[in-house]
């Protein structure tokens, strides 16, 4: 059985920095592409950063030179550094596949508020 589990998120001053973790169980990570996606209130899911098999990342406009993407696959985990945080990157944080069609966690609340 395939879970996703996210953590580190948090309570964080506008400019102020976090790292979240995704760990994955019952998958290899370093056979797929995978992302970051985040979910604001009233918003649709978006994929903010996503990361390929070959270790190439791409970022959404929004987050482009903030938020660092990596992988380790011998630990089968996920990470996302975000920097220079805006009260605008307010959401919960999911980790997937970049196709989206692995399965949901519960997420990661961040939120960036002074």
């Amino acid at each position: 059985q395939v879970q996703l589990v996210e953590s580190g998120g948090g309570l964080v001053q506008p400019g102020g920095s976090l790292r979240l973790s995704c760990v994955g169980y019952g998958m290899i990570f370093r056979i797929y592409a995978m992302g970051w996606y985040r979910q604001a209130p009233g918003k649709q899911r978006e994929l903010v950063a996503a990361i390929t098999t070959g270790g190439i990342t791409n970022y959404a406009d929004s987050v482009k030179g903030r938020f660092t993407i990596s992988k380790d696959n011998a630990k089968n985990t996920m990470y996302l550094q975000m920097n220079s945080l805006k009260p605008e990157d307010t959401a919960v944080y999911y980790c997937n596949t970049a196709a989206g069609n692995g399965s949901w966690g519960q997420g990661t609340q961040v939120t960036v508020s002074s």
